[in-house]
Parts: C-alpha cells; structure tokens; sequence
C-alpha cells in the first residue's frame, strides 16, 4: 500500500514540474498551467503526510 501511495505522490510531483517546465509555452494561460503545478506538488506533498502519517512511529 505504502508503495502505491508512493508512485501516486511521485506521478504528481513530476506532473507539477512538467507544468512548470512548460508554463512559458502555453498562450495565454501561463499563469494557470504554473498554478497547476503548485497545486500537484502540494498534492504530493500532502498525500503521503496524511496518508502515511507516521507509520506508528514514536
């Protein structure tokens, strides 16, 4: 499972830096593809951090 969310959290963050890479190309809607990619690297920031959480961890 915990590989899974992984992979998930990873697609997210690549998704996010590609749109970054990418934003100056697109006309006319530069501000919104480098808003995306705010927003998919605090998704992947955000899903393991919750759905992990500490693992039981001390």
């Amino acid at each position: 499972m915990n590989g899974v969310i992984f992979l998930i959290a990873m697609a997210f963050f690549v998704a996010g830096m590609w749109l970054f890479g990418i934003a100056d190309t697109v006309s006319g809607f530069e501000a919104a593809v480098f808003f995306g990619g705010i927003l998919s690297i605090a998704l992947a920031v955000a899903i393991p951090t919750s759905l992990l959480g500490r693992g039981g961890r001390t």
